[in-house]
């Protein structure tokens, strides 16, 4: 298995022979509008698309939710539309209106080309805001006898992040951090805290900590996430690459 993250939540994840390619938001340094009513006023995405050639090769597309910094106008005009493209149910029709016309709505479980696909549930912040916020989704990925992953998704640390720890007993958890959170109400992705629960929950998993320093409303940056892991010792499992960094997992 292996992981050559991107940007944000973009990411290949090359399981088997196969290489997919997660929640592409390919747009330049700037080109969308900042989220309204954030301390940060700057333009998304706030850095730059490290590399553009490693799209080339992807066999599939994996969106979590369709928000624009999951998949943006960039991806749709730039990714062919002949490609495999999984998703929640609720995105379906969305994608097919884009010109995609292989749009896999993931229900429960999904087998393709030898890989098992399972959708996972979450939340997306907490009370009015998280409702607000619609369905999104996660997705465990493994092949016929290998190890899982467990892509978290937009999500909190809730009861549906726990219910896939125990149903999967994943290997590799890719956790979508950044404490995003607008001018009021809790995070709508995983803060440190939440982070530092997922590793209590699955001690023998390595986590992956994306979804950090690419989008004005995300908070948490990768050095408080890494200084704070030190001091519950969870650090030394816990993975939080770099732009364009490469992981053999």
């Amino acid at each position: 298995m292996k992981m050559h993250f991107l940007r944000h939540a973009t990411f290949i994840l090359t399981v088997g022979e196969k290489r997919l390619l997660f929640d592409p938001m390919l747009s330049t340094t700037g080109a969308m509008p900042p989220v309204p009513d954030v301390a940060n006023k700057s333009a998304n995405p706030l850095v730059p698309l490290p590399i553009t050639t490693a799209l080339e090769t992807v066999d599939a597309l994996v969106v979590t939710h369709n928000h624009r910094d999951h998949f943006d106008e960039a991806a749709a005009e730039l990714l062919p539309h002949d490609l495999p493209l999984f998703c929640q149910p609720a995105d379906r029709e969305g994608f097919a209106q884009r010109g995609f016309i292989q749009v896999r709505a993931v229900d429960n479980y999904m087998d393709w080309e030898g890989l098992k696909l399972y959708r996972t549930g979450g939340q997306h912040g907490t009370g009015k805001i998280g409702q607000k916020m619609g369905p999104v989704s996660g997705f465990v990925v493994k092949t016929e006898t290998g190890p899982a992953i467990y892509v978290a998704g937009d999500t909190i640390y809730c009861p549906e992040v726990e219910a896939a720890i125990e149903e999967y007993h994943p290997a590799v958890i890719i956790c979508f951090a950044g404490a995003a959170r607008f001018s009021k109400g809790d995070p709508i992705t995983m803060s440190r805290e939440d982070v530092g629960r997922v590793c209590a929950k699955a001690p023998d998993a390595t986590i992956v900590a994306v979804h950090m320093e690419a989008w004005n409303h995300c908070t948490l940056t990768r050095r408080e996430l890494a200084d704070y892991l030190k001091v519950t010792a969870s650090g030394s499992r816990v993975l939080i690459p770099a732009d364009g960094e490469q992981l053999d997992l």
